[in-house]
């Protein structure tokens, strides 16, 4: 009896952990995303930003479902004065790829494969921090998809977003501040 009591809320543990994996296919829903440039809640080192170089930040990632058939990238400021400000739109990266290398070229397409969209600053690529005043945080959010998407290069976040409706499969993100 006493084996019984001991065995029956095992097996629902079992049972729950099982379902759940079923669920969610087993995958990991949760995507971690690092830079050897800066470290989560950081201040963003000046090179990454319109009062150094403006080059993106060396970015790597792990976590990334075997169901994924691209990744994308939005970085943006929810601190700017008139709303959200959009730094860059990057999509189209295959599931393969764990970084992005420092100085991605503002080029529609890039050599792994990906696409860039346009930031705010009405450009292809990266544009780095550059507040007006006060600390800003730069969010850096990585989707995983389930296809990969039919549109070209050029898109805005707000097309990417449309466009990922219904296929994020996982996601993670990297905070960084900066104040000029």
């Amino acid at each position: 009896m006493k084996r019984r009591m001991l065995i029956a809320p095992l097996v629902g543990f079992f049972l729950v952990f099982y379902v759940n994996l079923t669920v969610i296919g087993g995958e990991a829903m949760e995507l971690k995303i690092k830079s050897s440039a800066f470290h989560e809640g950081d201040m963003i080192p000046p090179k990454y930003t319109c009062d150094g170089a403006d080059i993106s930040p060396p970015l790597t990632w792990e976590g990334v479902s075997a169901n994924a058939k691209s990744l994308a990238l939005i970085s943006d400021d929810p601190d700017a004065p008139m709303g959200t400000w959009v730094h860059w739109v990057i999509y189209n990266i295959p599931p393969a790829i764990k970084e992005l290398p420092e100085n991605i070229p503002p080029h529609k397409n890039i050599e792994n494969g990906a696409q860039q969209g346009t930031n705010d600053f009405r450009e292809i690529g990266y544009g780095g921090p550059c507040p007006p005043g006060g600390i800003h945080r730069y969010y850096f959010k990585l989707y995983a998809l389930d296809k990969v998407l039919d549109s070209g290069p050029g898109m805005t976040k707000t097309q990417l977003l449309k466009a990922m409706e219904g296929h994020v499969l996982a996601q993670g993100q990297l905070m960084g501040r900066y104040k000029r």
